[in-house]
């Protein structure tokens, strides 16, 4: 996961609308149903699927009143942590 990216995701959500980001999603993930996608291929659309859902915990804690940069913070924190262990 990369932090740019989220964060620019999220100020995508904040303008437009998170239903966008989960369409995204969900087409990516059909998209990797297909068998004539290379393995580079399905890693980055597996990133990319990441970020985005990256992007949305993201978006629900600034919803629920967090500052952007802390919840980004307090989100890659975690990511951090997960991946340590």
């Amino acid at each position: 996961m990369r932090l740019p990216l989220i964060k620019h995701i999220t100020e995508f959500i904040e303008q437009n609308d998170q239903d966008f980001v989960l369409e995204a999603i969900e087409t990516l993930e059909n998209l990797t149903e297909c068998e004539n996608l290379k393995d580079e291929e399905l890693d980055v659309i597996g990133e990319l699927i990441s970020n985005l859902y990256g992007a949305i915990e993201v978006n629900e804690s600034i919803r629920k009143g967090k500052p952007k940069k802390e919840a980004l913070n307090e989100f890659m924190k975690r990511v951090t942590g997960s991946i340590d262990r």
